[in-house]
């Protein structure tokens, strides 16, 4: 929300032009005189107070119209795990098998209030549990290739079968010698320059890439459980890492189509319509008419504009790029500034494409003028 208690804008004021990291992700500044917003550690020239109004999140800085800084990153920096938190996560892929104990985390220089409050507050589940989810996950890969239940519980770092049996069970709802021929959906965590992101993928491909913030998002995670008949358990496996890479890519503007694999279960109509989502050209806009008349469907305007609205997977499945017959924008779960904003993005990078081959076209012609005139 807006804030408007003076007391508290005073504080963030100071907190502004002392770059306060305690403030990192408290508030975020929106710059009238320049449309942009920061975070409380910006370097970037102070605005007068009458300037700047301060909001709770960087979803309500994006509604009211502003731009993130391209100086502070606030959508990346106030959302991007810390260090401490980083090397965390780190001893857990790199010992998949070890329990990481507050004295372990200690030892590495690493805060465990810290880390535990991050978690809460990110995750919303402790680091215990994401710990225990990573572990459980190893052990369903090893138990899916044939290694017995005894063997896998004491190489995970359990010290009786019975308390792995009743990890497994209470994570995967069933025995740790049942249905180990099912897949898992592993979800991970990512940052964007429009905010952190959940994305999940099954052995078959990425099923969800979703703003945190996303409207209905645990209804999403829901549906997806009942469809594929599975459990969401924290974890990665190359399609994410893939993605990952894909996704960073695109908002640097050094990709334009996606190579991940996908997997999206959905009715025949629903895969159609993702199927037309994804012929819509990079940087190019089209109506839901417009999609309903391609899939040989034109009075289906609603039902396509509904199937949009159940595609999981933002920008990769680009439904960003669909828009009212009269030019208005419409219908997106990650918020109309983000799917503006997404717009803008691939219309300056294909602006900037365009200049380049002009001027490298330009090159050509001069050096083959050269070369004719003085061959």
């Amino acid at each position: 929300m807006l804030i408007t208690n003076l007391d508290k804008r005073k504080q963030y004021y100071q907190a502004l032009l002392a770059k306060d990291q305690g403030y990192i992700g408290i508030f975020y500044a929106g710059v009238k005189t320049t449309s942009v917003f920061c975070i409380a550690t910006c370097r970037a020239k102070k605005p007068k107070y009458e300037n700047v109004e301060f909001f709770s999140t960087f979803k309500e800085a994006l509604d009211a119209g502003y731009r993130p800084c391209k100086i502070c990153k606030p959508t990346e920096n106030s959302n991007a795990a810390p260090s401490e938190v980083i090397k965390a996560i780190a001893l857990i892929t790199q010992n998949p098998k070890t329990k990481i104990s507050d004295m372990i985390l200690k030892e590495h220089q690493i805060s465990p209030e810290t880390i535990r409050r991050w978690f809460k507050k990110n995750y919303g589940i402790t680091f215990q549990t994401y710990q225990r989810m990573y572990r459980i996950n190893n052990a369903f890969q090893e138990l899916k290739i044939g290694k017995n239940v005894i063997n896998t519980a004491y190489d995970t770092g359990y010290e009786s079968l019975s308390g792995f049996g009743y990890t497994y069970k209470k994570i995967m709802k069933n025995a740790p010698s049942q249905n180990t021929n099912n897949e898992i959906i592993l979800v991970n965590r990512l940052t964007t320059p429009l905010g952190p992101m959940f994305i999940c993928a099954t052995n078959q491909g990425i099923c969800l890439l979703e703003f945190v913030d996303r409207r209905m998002l645990e209804t999403e995670f829901k549906q997806l459980q009942t469809q594929l008949n599975t459990k969401i358990i924290f974890g990665e496996n190359s399609h994410i890492v893939q993605a990952k890479n894909e996704i960073d890519e695109y908002f640097q503007g050094r990709r334009k189509y996606f190579a991940v694999k996908l997997h999206t279960p959905g009715t025949d109509f629903q895969q159609t319509v993702w199927d037309s989502l994804k012929q819509i050209p990079y940087g190019k806009l089209t109506t839901y008419k417009e999609q309903a008349e391609n899939i040989n469907n034109p009075h289906a305007i609603r039902a396509v504009a509904s199937a949009n609205g159940f595609n999981r997977i933002a920008i990769i499945i680009p439904c960003h790029r669909v828009i009212g017959s009269n030019g208005e924008l419409m219908g997106y779960g990650g918020g109309l500034e983000r799917k503006r904003w997404l717009i803008e993005h691939e219309k300056n990078i294909q602006i900037k494409t365009k200049s380049i081959l002009s001027t490298q076209i330009r090159l050509i012609q001069n050096k083959v003028f050269y070369y004719q005139k003085y061959d």
